[in-house]
């Protein structure tokens, strides 16, 4: 029977081997990344729209913007 020091050490052991492993190994893409412009991509849906975020309708507008107050002038210079 394994005692539940070398249980421990063999998980630890194995923890590390796995999060090595999981850095080296990173996410698989090769090469650089672009945006596909082929029609079939035209057709699919935005970040936004598969979040089922609407956008802005043409009838709202935007908040106001209000300026912020200038810092204090600090006068010992």
């Amino acid at each position: 029977m394994l005692k539940a020091n070398q249980i421990l050490v063999r998980c630890i052991a194995l923890a590390a081997c796995a999060a090595s492993m999981a850095a080296i190994s990173g996410c698989g893409q090769r090469g650089s990344l672009y945006l596909p412009n082929t029609p079939s991509a035209q057709e699919r849906a935005t970040l936004p729209e598969s979040l089922g975020i609407s956008s802005r309708s043409a009838d709202t507008k935007p908040a106001p913007v209000v300026p912020l107050a200038p810092p204090p002038q600090d006068e010992a210079y």
